[in-house]
């Protein structure tokens, strides 16, 4: 080979190496101009996204025919109306005075009720007391509760759900002086009840059910009911009351309670002194046919067990179903298995 192909193969090498690195370096381009138009292309949807959001938020509620609606969450921060704390007391001073000192400093509070059926008047000491927290907790928190004893001369169960006349609020929360439970699940249950106004809303529920026995049906044709506690309730997964003990309930319920329930109903609370929750909730299930709701809370317990502690307590209380259903010609309670619950203080959902 002589020197003139020596040098055409030498330069021939170079050449294929040049053509290989042109050809890599345009391959670089083209992925970066892909790359560069991709980021683009996602830009730009990405703004499409927001300008749309932007636009449709825009949109009056009107338009999309959306009617604007304040839920209740909205409404918790600053009540168009309040409630009345109708409480219930028996010679337990100081668990009513730990009561109103913690219930006082709940936003939604207008007034508390006291209803007194002890022989002796509430001591001037035990009113001084309430209302001076009363009135300090009116110039902390920049609104008046008003504070109000019903002396009753008649010592009653009944007393507790006896017509108020002046009340201020639809919304009573009736309150059992030895249960206590935290401002924000009281405002939460509120808000619930103004969901639905004309039932009961409340934390302690209870069950029914048709006692279904060999001996239950050899006594009679008519069906026999047995009154179930918390661990039935558990157990079942479903409830028909909610007891007064901790429960909301329209202002209405206390004027039917007193002037239209039949009187014999009145009268076996009044000489048995139990069953008047059962009463009330049978009063507000027969007027609405609907069943209560149940508002998870938080209860804390203040005071020492009461007459659910005592032997015989579910049988009476079955007693006491029975005979509220021959007074009323049926069974009036409705089962349900709805729970409210606030889904703000819980961390799965």
């Amino acid at each position: 080979m002589g020197n003139s192909d020596r040098w055409a193969t030498q330069k021939a090498e170079p050449t294929r190496w040049s053509l290989l690195g042109r050809r890599m370096a345009q391959r670089f381009r083209q992925l970066a101009i892909s790359a560069v138009g991709s980021v683009k292309i996602k830009l730009l949807l990405f703004c499409c996204i927001v300008f749309t959001v932007f636009v449709v938020a825009s949109i009056p509620a009107s338009f999309m025919g959306w009617k604007h609606q304040t839920t209740s969450f909205d409404r918790l921060s600053v009540p168009r109306k309040g409630y009345t704390i109708l409480i219930n007391t028996w010679k337990r001073n100081d668990l009513l005075k730990q009561s109103i000192s913690h219930y006082i400093s709940c936003p939604g509070l207008d007034s508390i009720h006291i209803v007194w059926s002890e022989p002796d008047p509430p001591s001037s000491s035990l009113v001084k007391y309430l209302l001076n927290h009363i009135t300090q907790s009116s110039s902390k928190h920049g609104r008046q509760v008003e504070l109000k004893i019903d002396i009753n001369k008649e010592d009653s169960l009944n007393n507790r759900f006896k017509e108020i006349k002046d009340l201020k609020t639809d919304a009573i929360f009736s309150i059992d002086d030895d249960v206590i439970f935290p401002c924000s699940s009281v405002e939460f249950a509120f808000n619930v009840w103004r969901s639905a106004p004309d039932t009961m809303v409340g934390y302690v529920p209870r069950i029914h059910w048709v006692d279904e026995s060999e001996v239950s049906m050899q006594k009679a044709d008519k069906d026999h009911y047995i009154y179930g506690g918390w661990w039935s309730v558990w157990w079942m997964g479903t409830y028909s009351m909610v007891l007064s003990k901790a429960a909301f309930f329209h202002k209405k319920y206390l004027s039917l309670y007193t002037n239209e329930m039949p009187a014999s109903i009145r009268d076996y609370v009044t000489k048995n002194r139990n069953c008047e929750d059962i009463a009330m909730s049978f009063l507000v299930a027969n007027a609405t046919g609907a069943p209560p709701i149940w508002v998870k809370g938080k209860i804390n317990e203040i005071g020492s067990t009461g007459i659910s502690s005592l032997g015989g307590h579910t049988e009476k209380r079955s007693e006491c179903v029975n005979r509220f259903v021959a007074e009323y010609g049926r069974m009036p309670l409705v089962s349900t298995s709805v729970k409210a619950v606030d889904s703000r203080n819980i961390w799965f959902w």
